[in-house]
């Protein structure tokens, strides 16, 4: 080999030149290191993604329990209230259909926000065009 390397290096100046196989291997190995760094990526961008929904959803789930405790005392309130004014029924049926679309209009602007939100890992996307680009230019 060492052979090889000193009659390459006389015939091409003296800047040693690899072999077709040798860049294959080189460009194999540095395609399988680019995928593995590739996956990595992916997989830590995911996991970023995950932890930022659970705290976001943990924090959801805490304010709306104490939400709808606070909203049962006012509901208890207000059907007190308007039964003073008309039947007991009748003041809880206003109330709850009041409630109800207050909390329908809310649950819509969630679904809203749930569907702005991608899982998609698009800085893995992003660098594996970038790596498509580069194979192209090597190819």
């Amino acid at each position: 080999m060492q052979m090889r390397e000193s009659i390459q290096s006389g015939v091409n100046g003296g800047l040693p030149r690899e072999s077709f196989g040798e860049l294959l291997g080189e460009l194999a190995n540095n395609s399988a290191a680019l995928v593995r760094d590739e996956i990595e990526l992916a997989k830590q961008e995911m996991s970023e993604k995950v932890t930022r929904l659970r705290s976001g959803a943990v924090t959801v789930a805490v304010g709306g329990l104490l939400a709808f405790v606070a909203l049962l005392t006012f509901v208890a309130a207000a059907v007190a209230g308007l039964s003073h004014v008309m039947d007991t029924g009748l003041a809880a049926l206003v109330v709850g259909g009041a409630l109800a679309l207050v909390g329908g209009g809310i649950a819509m602007s969630g679904l809203r926000r749930l569907k702005q939100t991608s899982l998609k890992p698009q800085q893995t996307i992003e660098t594996l065009e970038e790596d498509k680009e580069w194979l192209k230019q090597l190819t």
